[in-house]
């Protein structure tokens, strides 16, 4: 459209351009019209000649790509090609882009990462539809509205299982753990084999054999673990889009998963100013939906944690020692001091382990030299919080939120390993 209008233009300073021009222009309105004739005409039916189907799991997975798929049914009889815009949930970032497609029947994925639980509404589906003449465009709103639950992250949870089962996290290059101890429970007694530990030899056994024999032991089982998550404001701080809250539910639930699977039992506790949710720690099949249903509506709230009342749930409804998994968020040793008393209560007749969270600190500038005074101060004050914990006998670890599933999961593991 450019071009002819220059040529008509020029035809002010050489006649012959304007002819030339208008020549021009006629044609472009025709290619115009054949263009608006090969996508609105004679294939313009009640059934639109392009139709877009969606397809996504009912769940999404919080703070995980989740995968979505759109099928196009391309009904024309003239190549087309098409541009596929999806009206995805407001809270969803959006794709940058998705690659337009031709042919009769054609497929484009692309993945959503939702950072809040909750339920998100799909629209419509809108196609743009261009000839190779590529003058004109048509638009097509297919595709049905479709709901999908955000629910706490469950898509890692069969790989947390296989790298547990083996004791594999720390092969992975995840985290260094020190294993120390024994397992406590006898389970048989069998050929030595190279690699084996000697101090599980059997003497008797040898004697009697003639040959050695070393104890095979295995994990203690059946024993309760509790993930207990602090809903309180210190949950509410914010880290790559997700809050500490959301953080500890995927870590609670991932937890809970591992630990059945190691033929423990696994609950939830969620409390804030009291304790709201109390789900006893079971095994059976289904548990784990039931937790996940559980933590899928859990909100921080605004007013100060009361610890005193969990200390009286937990006293009354948790009578066989147990592993407690607190999920907190201590800033200061002020605040620790504070609590500190409750925690030492659940202390005496429980195995407490206290996770909490490392700060982001800030990049420096290049070629600043004075560093944020603030920003160690508060990461030297969380080192002084984990010293003060094990002075009392209380477990503590300190991690970045983005490794804290594997982080309590290898805590956890160690702590078994050791008949803590």
């Amino acid at each position: 459209m450019t071009v002819v209008i220059l040529v008509i233009a020029g035809g002010y300073l050489w006649l012959p351009l304007f002819t030339i021009g208008r020549c021009m222009l006629f044609a472009l309105l025709l290619l115009l019209a054949a263009d608006l004739a090969l996508l609105y005409w004679p294939w313009a039916r009640s059934q639109p000649t392009l139709s877009a189907t969606r397809h996504c799991a009912d769940r999404f997975s919080n703070g995980d790509d989740n995968a979505v798929s759109i099928t196009i049914e391309n009904r024309h009889r003239i190549p087309v090609r098409v541009e596929i815009i999806d009206e995805v949930p407001a809270g969803l970032t959006a794709p940058s882009h998705i690659p337009s497609v031709d042919g009769p029947q054609s497929s484009v994925n692309y993945h959503l990462r939702p950072t809040r639980r909750g339920i998100y509404s799909f629209g419509h589906i809108r196609l743009f539809a261009r000839t190779l003449i590529g003058l004109a465009e048509r638009r097509f709103t297919t595709g049905q509205s479709q709901e999908v639950k955000v629910y706490p992250s469950f898509a890692h949870l069969s790989q947390y299982e296989f790298l547990a089962i083996h004791n594999n996290l720390t092969e992975q290059g995840i985290k260094r753990i020190r294993r120390v101890g024994h397992h406590t429970e006898f389970e048989q007694i069998k050929d030595y084999v190279v690699g084996d530990d000697y101090r599980t030899i059997n003497w008797r056994a040898t004697a009697r054999r003639h040959q050695l024999m070393v104890n095979v032991y295995q994990d203690e089982r059946s024993q309760q673990i509790y993930s207990i998550i602090d809903k309180g404001r210190v949950m509410q701080q914010a880290f790559r889009g997700m809050t500490l809250l959301d953080y500890a539910i995927n870590a609670s639930l991932a937890l809970s998963y591992v630990a059945m699977r190691k033929d423990d039992r696994a609950g939830i506790i969620t409390f804030a100013d009291y304790v709201d949710t109390f789900l006893r720690a079971e095994r059976q099949q289904g548990h784990l939906q039931k937790a996940m249903e559980v933590l899928h509506a859990q909100q921080t709230e605004f007013g100060e944690t009361d610890y005193s009342a969990l200390c009286v749930s937990v006293n009354k409804h948790i009578t066989k020692r147990s592993l407690l998994v607190l999920y907190t968020n201590f800033t200061t040793l002020v605040a620790l001091r504070r609590q500190l008393p409750y925690l030492q209560q659940l202390s005496k007749r429980h195995r407490l382990l206290v996770v909490f969270f490392e700060d982001e600190l800030t990049p420096r500038g290049k070629g600043q030299e004075v560093v944020d005074v603030i920003a160690e101060k508060f990461v030297y004050e969380k080192r002084l919080i984990v010293s003060l914990l094990r002075q009392h006998g209380i477990t503590a670890l300190l991690t970045q939120p983005e490794q804290l599933s594997v982080n309590v999961i290898n805590k956890y593991l160690e702590i078994k390993q050791q008949s803590l």
